[in-house]
């Protein structure tokens, strides 16, 4: 049930605590996300089986439906170049390019499909800008669209279409608006990112229910040096998403309603940032599918 999908998720645009303003910025991202045992069951980040990284093609398995078999998954990947620039010292405008990659495994049968996923193009307008020294304070709002160039017609080798979330594209038109808070104490600090998306449908008259995702930061600065900063940091993630829609109404499918927490880290060297962080699931809704195990993201910031 990929997060590109069901929830908005943009709350992942934003690459970990940044100690830069009014820099513009390319970076590449690494996100992996893992769905994996029925209630009842463990839930592994890992399941055996389950590539971490993007796996070779795979669509020769017949496609079958879940049947509560504990080596059930669904894993989600996406590799993304983003990039930030500042038409004024308030306005900037970004965008996301991701390649994704997606697999599950049903009753013994996995497959796994890849390609250019759904292009993220949104803007923000900082309304408050405070950098004092030992007090900083910043407020982001912003809407974007997000664009269906990812494929949304795979199929298996006996021609039958893949469900629309294992899809590298939704087919549909989507907006959203977000809000972006940071404030920082001495070395203490917090980040609070929270969005919503409005969903549209596809070709095939499927759509996902309207989404929201909040993701919190609690951060502590320390540095090594004069030019090293790291910045260890708690963190916890909360999704929302009425699943599965088709010709507008509710299928009752891929429910989404989860908190994840867990640990991170931002690692800043002169103009390079490094991010990563892992979350496992604290919390789920009630759901009959194979449910949120956890997910893990690295990367790569240039700042200029």
């Amino acid at each position: 049930m990929s997060t590109q999908a069901l929830a908005c998720d943009i709350c992942g645009c934003f690459m970990g605590i940044t100690p830069y303003l009014n820099r513009n910025s390319i970076s590449l991202l690494y996100r992996y996300r893992s769905f994996n045992g029925y209630n009842g069951q463990p839930h592994s980040l890992f399941p055996n089986g389950g590539s971490f990284f993007i796996p070779a093609k795979s669509q020769n398995s017949p496609i079958t439906n879940h049947n509560e078999n504990p080596e059930d998954y669904e894993l989600y990947r996406s590799l993304e170049i983003r990039g930030k620039y500042f038409i004024t010292s308030r306005l900037e405008v970004n965008a996301i390019l991701p390649y994704v990659s997606n697999s599950e495994r049903y009753n013994g049968y996995t497959s796994s499909i890849s390609g250019v996923g759904d292009v993220n193009f949104y803007a923000g307008y900082h309304l408050v800008q405070k950098g004092e020294s030992n007090f900083k304070q910043q407020l982001i709002a912003g809407a974007g669209i997000k664009l269906p160039t990812g494929k949304n017609d795979f199929k298996n080798n006996e021609g039958i279409r893949y469900s629309s979330l294992m899809q590298a594209g939704t087919g549909s038109t989507d907006g959203f608006v977000y809000l972006n808070y940071l404030v920082g104490l001495g070395k203490f600090g917090a980040s609070l990112n929270t969005s919503y998306k409005v969903n549209g449908k596809n070709s095939e008259e499927e759509g996902i229910a309207n989404s929201t995702t909040s993701f919190l930061n609690i951060f502590y600065t320390q540095r090594i040096g004069k030019e090293v900063q790291v910045m260890p940091s708690a963190q916890f993630f909360y999704e929302y998403s009425g699943g599965e829609k088709y010709k507008g109404v509710k299928t009752g499918e891929h429910v989404m309603n989860n908190l994840m927490g867990g640990l991170g880290a931002d690692v800043f060297y002169k103009n390079i940032a490094l991010n990563a962080g892992i979350q496992k699931n604290i919390w789920e809704g009630e759901t009959d599918h194979p449910m949120s195990a956890g997910k893990v993201y690295f990367g790569i910031t240039y700042n200029f």
